[in-house]
């Protein structure tokens, strides 16, 4: 092996780690309610084509879903990143599958939200800094509870998704 070969693997097993930071740096921006990170985390033209929400071309029209969404102080949301396949494409490209466990409680209507997740994504190295260029995700399953006035919890739906049949392509 010689010194080339070595410098390769080293760029790439680096690069696949930050591809792995990159993606828990997003999660926990999520979680922690801060926009800006969860912005840093894509390039200026990444697609953003999450199930159940519109097809986002413009990364700061997520971000400002997810604002008004995501960012009140009734929601509660944790994500936990498993199984991460990273695949090095080229010296600035790569693609990863990242599958999630995800977990919102919604103080407000009371209900507490289940999904798992399969995560397909494009990345980019722009100016030395990996970034997501395009986003997929896809429900794998979802599990609803309410919690009635009672204070039982009730499921509302249990399904390996909320839309019949297999999950739509990308769009």
């Amino acid at each position: 092996m010689n010194i080339e070969d070595i410098a390769g693997r080293l760029d790439r097993l680096e690069a696949i780690q930050a591809i792995e930071i990159l993606k828990a740096r997003y999660v926990r921006a999520c979680d922690r309610k801060q926009p800006a990170a969860v912005r840093a985390c894509f390039t200026d033209d990444a697609r953003i084509d999450f199930e159940g929400f519109p097809l986002f071309t413009d990364p700061d029209a997520f971000v400002a879903i997810f604002e008004q969404w995501g960012c009140q102080p009734h929601i509660v949301d944790m994500h936990h990143l498993n199984n991460a396949i990273v695949e090095v494409t080229g010296p600035d490209t790569a693609r990863a599958r990242f599958d999630l466990f995800f977990f919102q409680i919604d103080m407000q209507a009371r209900r507490h939200t289940q999904l798992a997740v399969d995560y397909d994504d494009d990345l980019r190295r722009v100016d030395g800094e990996w970034r997501i260029a395009r986003s997929v995700s896809r429900r794998m399953s979802m599990l609803v509870r309410d919690l009635g006035e009672d204070e039982l919890e009730r499921v509302t739906i249990a399904a390996r998704s909320d839309e019949p049949g297999p999950a739509a392509a990308p769009r």
